[in-house]
């Protein structure tokens, strides 16, 4: 008996050295790194459509933080016909916009409060990115405006912001 309760203490002994062996070679022999995630950087250009009273109406590829001007420019310049007052040279471009040139008397196009996306309606005087998300809610929650009068329900757009956006925007 002697004998056996010996045996069993040595093989014991013997798994709890192995399991420490077995312990040790993990922690030593694998170290852990960080998972490091590469993103490819933004690119550097953006694409833009110039239409209109320019040389060669098309698409562009410019540098990110191009501006109206540089768009223009690689278009081939204004044609005779071209209302350069109409447009705002100095803004900066993003990727995909879409720079109409007019001809001189032609009408604005009109935005349609309905369908204008946030950034569409930010372009309108007066209105920054709180008051495109408030035409947005509102839309939402009382569908269509049925005329550009109704805008004046949106909290935040009073009379005198109004009177600038009049003959800017349109409902269909």
């Amino acid at each position: 008996m002697k004998k056996l309760g010996t045996a069993i203490i040595l093989v014991l002994l013997v798994a709890i050295l192995a399991g420490g062996v077995v312990f040790f070679i993990r922690q030593t022999s694998a170290p852990t790194y960080p998972i490091e995630i590469m993103l490819p950087p933004p690119s550097p250009e953006i694409e833009v459509y110039v239409s209109g009273e320019v040389q060669n109406p098309g698409i562009y590829v410019l540098n990110k933080g191009a501006r109206v001007s540089e768009a223009v420019e690689a278009a081939g310049g204004f044609t005779s016909n071209a209302d350069g007052d109409a447009i705002n040279l100095a803004r900066r471009l993003r990727d995909g916009a879409h720079i109409h040139v007019r001809k001189i008397g032609e009408a604005p196009q009109r935005i349609n409060i309905n369908t204008a996306d946030a950034w569409l309606l930010r372009a309108l005087p007066g209105i920054g990115e709180v008051l495109s998300e408030r035409i947005i809610e509102y839309r939402t929650e009382h569908g269509p405006f049925e005329s550009i009068d109704e805008l004046k329900k949106v909290r935040g757009i009073r009379e005198s912001t109004f009177e600038r956006l009049r003959d800017k925007i349109t409902v269909h």
